[in-house]
């Protein structure tokens, strides 16, 4: 049965301002048979008729239907992988077969893939088909944009149907970002240092779940340490940012070491969800009670209340079948700095 009052609510909170396009839209909505997301698609439907209404241009319209085109299709090539792991590999278009960091994205790429997980580049040349090549089509998926200097896709995801071509860099990035469970740079230009920076942002501003961020590049190479000599002298040292910010870094040249950090991550720590302004991390195993009380005083600085307690699944999670196989411990987070919530999933990951 369709909920014609909840329908109404959706209405008054957010409308087209013409009631008689309003009535149109809740009664295409109580007919498509999506009912348990009615409210959102009732809004989202409402959205294009004020973009309609409100529009500067007919430009505008095309760059929305055209996001939300991309969205639409990255979102079901995705689906049916939903059980499996992904890592994003970032680096250099321009490195070449005959480059070390080449070979050595292609070793990462498939020591990962015999981890059981699978692997997500750019699609294009250099670094992006060393990890294809090293993970396999099977086991790999391409966020091509579309560019005049990388026309088509690798050789080793070309044809795939694991293959998207995006036209902005917009949504292929929140692709990524959505899709990935941890990301590996190698040394890079423009595009790879944006995604250095992007991530980092999002992760210390919370606007995205903590995951591992692993800068990896060849032994004896200096192009992350050099990098990060640079953070830490222009950005740490003027306070631009904390010190804490570069936990959610890792820098290494030892491809067993770049899996591991990475694999370790999620031993024991699987996920997060924030229910009713908290912040519930998801388990496979919980810590003994004492541990937790050490955990709430050693981490009191990021706690509103010197507590980290076991709870079940919330309501919210539980209509949602979310992770509804794991432990869960609770916690009023501040927010005030990801990387130390970073370190506090390190210690969950010890037990």
């Amino acid at each position: 049965m369709v909920d014609q009052a909840r329908y109404s609510r959706v209405r008054r909170r957010y409308r087209t301002g013409d009631e008689a396009l309003d009535a149109k839209i809740a009664e295409l909505v109580a007919v498509s048979g999506f009912e348990e997301d009615g409210d959102l698609l009732t809004e989202m439907v409402t959205s294009c008729f004020r973009l309609a209404k409100h529009r500067s241009d007919r430009g505008e319209m095309k760059l929305v239907n055209a996001s939300l085109k991309e969205f639409v299709y990255a979102f079901k090539v995705f689906k049916g992988y939903r059980d499996y792991r992904k890592v994003s590999i970032f680096g250099s278009a321009r490195s070449t077969p005959e480059d070390a960091n080449y070979e050595y994205a292609r070793r990462f790429a498939k020591a990962m893939a015999e981890q059981g997980w699978m692997v997500i580049t750019g699609a294009g040349p250099g670094i992006m088909a060393a990890g294809h090549e090293g993970a396999g089509a099977e086991h790999s998926f391409g966020a091509a944009i579309r560019l005049p200097m990388e026309a088509e896709a690798n050789t080793f995801i070309e044809g795939d149907p694991k293959l998207i071509n995006f036209k902005y860099f917009f949504t292929r990035k929140v692709t990524f970002l959505k899709e990935s469970h941890a990301f590996v740079l190698f040394p890079g230009g423009f595009g790879t240092l944006d995604e250095a920076f992007e991530l980092l942002t999002l992760m210390q501003t919370g606007k995205s779940d903590v995951h591992p961020i692993v800068l990896l590049e060849v032994p004896g190479g200096s192009y992350w340490t050099d990098w990060l000599a640079f953070i830490n002298e222009h950005l740490v040292a003027r306070s631009l940012i904390s010190r804490e910010d570069l936990v959610m870094l890792r820098l290494t040249q030892d491809i067993g070491e770049a899996v591991d950090e990475i694999c370790r991550f999620y031993s024991n720590y699987q996920s997060q969800r924030y229910v009713n302004g908290r912040l519930v991390l998801r388990l496979l195993r919980l810590p003994p009670a004492e541990e937790l009380q050490k955990m709430a005083l050693a981490f009191a600085d990021i706690l509103r209340s010197p507590s980290i307690t076991p709870v079940p699944a919330s309501p919210q999670e539980v209509a949602d079948s979310d992770s509804l196989a794991c432990q869960r411990l609770d916690l009023d987070f501040t927010q005030g700095s990801f990387g130390r919530l970073r370190q506090l999933i390190d210690e969950l990951n010890r037990f």
